[in-house]
């Protein structure tokens, strides 16, 4: 296990250097889609403040820093349907945006078998912090933005945009992508019929069962506000190079309608 290469501080000192990326990006907060994306995955990158978290590079570069090929995704996704969206400028190594607080997943210890020793026994006060300086913002924009379309009366529906690994825990993974979802079942079927038209193997709530107690997007941004909530999955191989996200930017906008 290597050491952390930087001091937590529980100071008082800002979280993020002013040379620093804001903690979220938004692009085409005026787009006139009904659909409103999310990309809580998008970016491996760690604030100074934390070092390297006790990692090597090429841990970093993994699926447990990131959601490799997302942030493309659902840039050319944004583009094709003219939608607003939402993305993460920072690791989910350092505060998951898409887990609620009390979440034991929420600052992970261990991922995929992967010690994370940055994060092993901080203390509240750089676990607060981390929560002021990277979660609040990017539920903040979001959740601003979402207010006004209702207040507007503005159609909407939220799409939470990630990728998954081919092979888990040396156990390959058949589905091409996935659709997630809780209370908007009806929705998400619509979705997951007409993907089926177009590939295979589609998984519906799989590989992954979201929950209220451990997701934050579909329940908070989604469900809390009667709005129709999905997450898309895509299996990372398939968006591996530039042609890959052209077809599934265009296949998803197509599904999308």
């Amino acid at each position: 296990m290597r050491e952390p290469s930087a001091q937590q501080s529980t100071s008082d000192e800002p979280f993020l250097g002013p040379d620093e990326p804001a903690p979220v990006e938004v692009v085409n907060e005026g787009g006139t889609s009904r659909y409103v994306l999310v990309c809580e995955h998008a970016s491996n990158r760690l604030p100074r403040r934390v070092g390297d978290l006790g990692l090597t590079a090429a841990e970093l570069e993994r699926h447990i820093a990131w959601d490799l090929g997302a942030a493309q995704l659902a840039r050319a996704l944004g583009e094709r349907l003219d939608a607003p969206l939402f993305m993460t400028n920072y690791s989910r190594l350092v505060i998951d945006c898409n887990r609620p607080r009390h979440s034991p997943t929420s600052i992970v210890e261990v991922s995929e078998s992967t010690d994370i020793p940055g994060n092993v026994g901080l203390p509240e006060g750089e676990r607060a912090a981390r929560w002021r300086a990277l979660f609040e913002p990017f539920r903040d924009a979001v959740t601003q933005h979402l207010d006004r379309r209702q207040a507007e009366g503005r159609p909407t529906a939220v799409i939470g945009v990630h990728s998954f690994t081919p092979v888990f825990l040396g156990i390959a993974r058949r589905w091409q992508c996935a659709v997630l979802s809780l209370g908007a079942r009806e929705f998400a079927q619509g979705l997951i019929e007409r993907l089926r038209e177009e590939v295979p193997e589609v998984g519906d709530n799989e590989p992954y069962q979201p929950t209220l107690d451990g997701d934050h997007t579909v329940p908070y941004f989604g469900d809390a506000r009667g709005l129709p909530a999905v997450l898309f999955e895509i299996r990372q191989d398939l968006l591996a190079d530039s042609a890959g996200i052209a077809e599934w930017s265009e296949r998803l906008a197509r599904v999308l309608g």
